[in-house]
């Protein structure tokens, strides 16, 4: 069973949870921009559990990897969700 993740389970606790308008908060299937603001709370919450989804990651430890990958260790030029996402499954096994 692949695991979700909620807000209160991310561990770096300093996002911004501000909706701008055109982004819709709700949106956890497909993300509602092609680009991922790292600051921004609910857009790293629904590209995690996304990422869950498409990986089977069964287990809320290996959610919140890729949130401290993304956080820690993720190159600043680095920025669609799709490039994101290979970077993410290249680095898995060095993080």
């Amino acid at each position: 069973m692949v695991i979700k993740i909620d807000r209160s389970d991310l561990y770096y606790k300093d996002y911004s949870w501000t909706v701008y308008r055109g982004d819709d908060p709700k949106i956890t299937g497909y993300p509602d921009d092609e680009l991922l603001n790292r600051k921004e709370g609910y857009e790293i919450l629904a590209f995690i559990n996304m990422y869950a989804e498409k990986h089977w990651l069964v287990n809320k430890q290996h959610c919140l990897k890729v949130e401290r990958m993304i956080r820690l260790y993720l190159p600043e030029n680095i920025r669609s969700r799709k490039e994101i996402s290979k970077w993410i499954e290249s680095n898995w096994h060095n993080y």
